[in-house]
């Protein structure tokens, strides 16, 4: 059997979901990269933030490529048999939002697997058939990247529940299995199977930006064992400012917005570990002590035009966080079973 058969027998209805905000450009090397998949998706359901009528007109010059490529396929729930489902949003979500909307419209269509990702990616034309060979034991799988120069990505798989902080020293290696066990996951081509969002939910829009993935990935962790494995399934097509760390790590450039949510969210992320049973206050204290002073750190070496604006925005994020640890309505996103 080869790789294209078994991708086709093992990611049944699988649902590419694409959240995208004013960005076309990049939407654009997306679509063309998806056209060149060696193996059709189900369906590709394009989360619009913007509610643009160039995005639209793009989804819909985007439909009928992909029909001449692919032909139509069976129906979903909704009698539609095209692949292409363009889902526009009367408010920017943000990624959060974006994503918890884009799986939604997917699952209620029907969809067995979610692979899920942003504007600013293009995948490689064989990521189907590399995914393929792990959904049959796995639900929860996320693939390897290359940076925008082409060199490898690291990402930081290894999250360290009692600080609430990624593990910058985890191994890069994936060891005998050919794989590694993650209690995280990324949004920026995360695979997942239907069974999971019934069990855990959504992912919650509330966090608007930041954490979102990381912290689905942390429930998926508590009902099954997500791995992320090393087969290169996309690569990143927007450059983003750096300073490079001896050659192994990077600490990317960023926005006030992000640094507001990378402090605030962290009162949700408590929230969550509480409902698990796994917030450690003096652990997860000393946590946000170093997530405040790494934001420092990039607003020095990284975004020093922004120092000023930037601090406020942490100091803004981290009081507001304080209001959510201490939420009396504040419920985790339920299980869709």
């Amino acid at each position: 059997m080869t790789e294209k058969q078994v991708a086709k027998n093992t990611i049944e209805k699988l649902a590419i979901v694409v959240v995208t905000y004013k960005r076309q450009q990049l939407l654009a090397t997306l679509f063309e990269s998806i056209e060149k998949l060696t193996v059709a998706p189900w369906r590709i359901v394009v989360v619009d933030n913007e509610h643009s009528d160039a995005t639209q007109g793009m989804v819909d010059d985007f439909r009928e490529a992909v029909t001449a490529q692919w032909g139509n396929t069976i129906a979903d729930q909704s009698g539609n048999e095209s692949r292409v489902v363009y889902a526009p949003q009367s408010d920017n979500l943000g990624g959060a939002g974006g994503f918890s909307a884009g799986v939604k419209k997917a699952y209620e269509l029907g969809s067995e697997w979610f692979w899920v990702m942003d504007d600013d990616v293009a995948v490689m034309p064989e990521a189907i058939e590399r995914l393929a060979k792990w959904t049959g034991s796995h639900d929860v799988i996320q693939g390897s990247r290359y940076d925008y120069d082409g060199g490898p990505f690291y990402w930081q798989y290894d999250f360290i529940i009692s600080l609430g902080i990624p593990n910058p020293i985890a191994p890069a290696a994936f060891g005998r299995p050919g794989y590694r066990v993650m209690d995280t996951l990324c949004f920026e081509g995360g695979l997942f199977r239907r069974n999971i969002v019934e069990q855990i939910g959504l992912p919650d829009p509330r966090f608007f930006i930041y954490w979102d993935d990381t912290m689905y990935g942390y429930r998926a962790s508590k009902v099954t064992n997500p791995i992320v494995v090393p087969d290169v399934i996309l690569r990143r097509t927007r450059e983003i400012g750096n300073w490079d760390i001896a050659g192994v790590r990077q600490l990317n450039s960023t926005s006030d917005m992000n640094r507001y949510h990378i402090m605030r969210n962290r009162g949700y992320m408590a929230r969550y570990f509480m409902a698990f049973g796994d917030y450690r206050p003096l652990m997860f204290g000393l946590g946000t002590l170093l997530t405040a002073a790494k934001e420092v750190i990039r607003l020095v070496m990284v975004d020093r035009e922004h120092v000023k604006t930037g601090l406020v925005q942490i100091a803004k994020g981290w009081w507001d966080s304080r209001k959510l640890l201490h939420d009396p309505d504040w419920k985790p996103m339920p299980p869709l079973k």
